[in-house]
């Protein structure tokens, strides 16, 4: 690239598009420092002149235009990280963006946002790729929440789980629930469509637990790999009639206007992983979502429940 005009600079979004990755994926190669990005109110932007640095390292490195961006980095010369304070928060709920305008409010964090279902979210923390994930992922065996998972997922981890908030979980039904659905045996039925959640989110982990606990399998249930990414494409899909049932929060129910069967409280948690670096961070998680100010946020917001919001429930040595 020549000839660019030192004040042309892109945005995550418009970086993604240029580069044909996902939004994540230029949020990791800025917090690697591989390529060079400043902060401007709450978007980060990346100038041109460095874009084009980027993309030329990456064809002396002699990696075809088809290649991935993520499986190409690892032969890029990284240069000097551009901040070492930024904060990867992975996980759905709008609770996590509160957070994240708290900690950006601060002035020693730059929040990164990446909206991954709970167990992938795991995942990514397990690779490096995550700082603070949340988590409502149900265990059949235990009827618990969360932490059969996360002892699993996060072996020979240090870390800790915060309690975020409890929300109720249950069956999203069209109006006046004219099939008449009341628990999860109900959509083994013949006469029943259900649009599901997507692998790897706590919603899907939920079902197929509920699932397995009632000796029903997946693949007698129409619709079962039909899949959607969010609570509200889920609620929006049964409100068009597209499908009979979904699984997904009161709250959002709400929003679409849908009728719910509540079945389950959810216990929604955050795990943050023990570093000597990220002491500092930790302990100004527990002030935020201990603090009158951030329950009032969510109590605002409804379908929450704050009683013990900032309680942290488990923590290795």
């Amino acid at each position: 690239m020549t000839n660019l005009n030192n004040d042309i600079s892109y945005t995550t979004d418009e970086i993604a598009q240029l580069l044909k990755v996902s939004k994540l994926t230029v949020y990791d190669i800025i917090k690697k420092g591989e390529i060079r990005a400043y902060r401007v109110g709450r978007q980060m932007r990346v100038d041109a002149v460095d874009l084009a640095a980027y993309k030329e390292r990456l064809k002396s490195g002699g990696e075809s235009n088809s290649t991935p961006a993520h499986t190409v980095i690892q032969h890029v010369q990284a240069p000097e990280p551009v901040t070492n304070n930024q904060v990867i928060i992975s996980g759905q709920d709008l609770s996590l963006d509160i957070i994240a305008s708290s900690l950006e409010e601060t002035g020693l964090y730059r929040p990164l946002r990446s909206f991954s279902g709970s167990l992938n979210s795991l995942v990514k923390m397990y690779q490096g790729q995550a700082d603070i994930v949340s988590t409502h992922l149900f265990d059949g065996e235990t009827g618990e929440y969360n932490l059969p998972y996360i002892n699993r997922l996060l072996t020979g981890r240090s870390y800790m789980v915060i309690h975020l908030l409890g929300r109720t979980a249950g069956l999203y039904v069209q109006k006046d629930n004219p099939k008449q659905l009341q628990n999860w045996s109900d959509l083994d039925r013949a006469d029943v469509r259900l649009v599901n959640r997507e692998k790897g989110s706590g919603a899907r982990v939920l079902l197929d637990e509920q699932l397995r606990l009632a000796g029903i399998t997946g693949r007698s249930i129409a619709g079962y790999d039909d899949e959607e990414l969010n609570h509200m494409a889920i609620a929006t899909r049964i409100a068009s009639g597209q499908a009979d049932v979904g699984v997904g929060i009161e709250k959002t129910a709400r929003l679409i206007g849908v009728d719910f069967i509540p079945l389950i409280q959810e216990q929604y948690d955050l795990v943050l992983i023990k570093t000597t670096e990220n002491e500092k961070l930790r302990e100004l998680i527990i002030e935020t979502l201990s603090s009158v100010a951030f329950k009032e946020k969510l109590t605002a917001i409804g379908g929450y429940d704050v009683t013990k919001t900032g309680t942290v429930l488990y923590e290795t040595r």
